[in-house]
């Protein structure tokens, strides 16, 4: 048995004149969370489209638990679950209502749908909730319940297309935490999102994609660490000390120090992290510089996604009122349980 659950080579998709994915590549190993980063339009729905079937690839190579994508599709759909960035729940059942349905649909049979309703809702942490409309859930259990009905039949490999998008904080961190589970319980998930918090915090790997290719294959630290290693950072209390601030970061730091004047704020790596900070902070107390703000800090994915894609991921605030990337890259159409 192949490693890898999921494995892309060169996938090509065209609408038109538009390249949605131009020889995009991909690797997923059994039982972890992959993180897909990528600006909007850069090519993640394609691929998880593709890969669970929705969508015909022009060319390349994509298997799925072992199956090709295009010669094996039902077979892949057996295999697997996916949930897009809006829960696909009836609002007018009950939760524990809506399993069952599901799995009447997925051929349960009336006491095997019951059977896994009753499962799913303990798994997910819905029992209590599994009686009441879904129309009375907060986000996040619509979110749980959404997850929940994606694992009728325990999927290989679950695909979650942006499964936050508008989820308060809290909301987030329960599907987050279900998510958790489902690996904890052999499942592989593959993972698009927006938000770097979410990918930092779940995925063992990520791969960046940007123009339909991938430009970026790592763990969150060793992205992370082509951006650079520790920095530090000082943030001082009156621009005419920035100068002064910055000769003597430079006497700590590796390279030349960047600095921005709106801020006040400089900054270098360094390499000895304890020394630097403590030398830094003594110099400019020593020499009368008042500071608002002086640490050590490690680049985020947010640097990183910067570095590849020349500008910050898009911040998404409240759910928006399409897929944006469907809307550029592709004619509209449904989504699969």
């Amino acid at each position: 048995m192949s490693a890898y659950a999921v494995q892309a080579e060169g996938l090509q998709k065209r609408y038109g004149e538009k390249h949605a994915l131009a020889g995009f590549d991909l690797a997923v190993r059994r039982g972890t969370v992959h993180g897909l980063l990528g600006p909007n339009g850069a090519g993640k729905t394609t691929a998880v489209r593709i890969l669970s079937t929705l969508v015909k690839l022009d060319g390349g190579r994509a298997t799925v638990a072992g199956l090709d994508v295009r010669e094996n599709a039902r077979a892949v759909r057996a295999r697997i679950g996916l949930t897009g960035q809006y829960a696909a729940v009836d609002e007018v059942l009950t939760g524990r209502q809506n399993l069952e349905m599901f799995g009447r649909l997925f051929h349960l049979g009336a006491s095997g749908a019951r059977r896994r309703a009753a499962e799913l809702l303990a798994q997910f942490d819905l029992v209590e909730a599994g009686d009441r409309g879904v129309d009375k859930y907060s986000g996040g259990m619509r979110r749980r319940l959404d997850l929940a009905a994606s694992m009728i039949l325990t999927p290989d490999v679950l695909f979650l297309d942006e499964p936050t998008t508008g989820l308060d904080p809290r909301s987030r961190g329960e599907v987050w935490e279900s998510v958790r589970a489902l690996v904890a319980g052999g499942t592989t998930v593959l993972l698009t999102t927006q938000y770097l918090e979410e990918a930092d915090k779940l995925a063992s790997r990520i791969t960046v994609i940007d123009r339909g290719r991938a430009i970026a294959d790592d763990t969150p630290d060793g992205l992370k660490d082509t951006v650079g290693g520790d920095r530090i950072e000082v943030v001082v209390t009156d621009a005419a000390d920035l100068e002064h601030a910055v000769q003597v970061v430079a006497r700590v730091g590796e390279g030349q120090p960047e600095t921005d004047a709106a801020e006040r704020r400089v900054h270098a790596p360094v390499t000895d992290r304890v020394a630097a900070l403590t030398e830094v902070a003594r110099t400019l107390q020593d020499e009368g510089v008042q500071v608002e703000d002086i640490g050590l800090r490690r680049p985020s994915l947010d640097d990183v996604f910067l570095r590849l894609t020349g500008h910050r991921a898009e911040k998404q605030q409240e759910p928006p009122t399409a897929d944006a990337e469907g809307d550029r890259n592709e004619p509209k159409g449904g989504g699969q349980r």
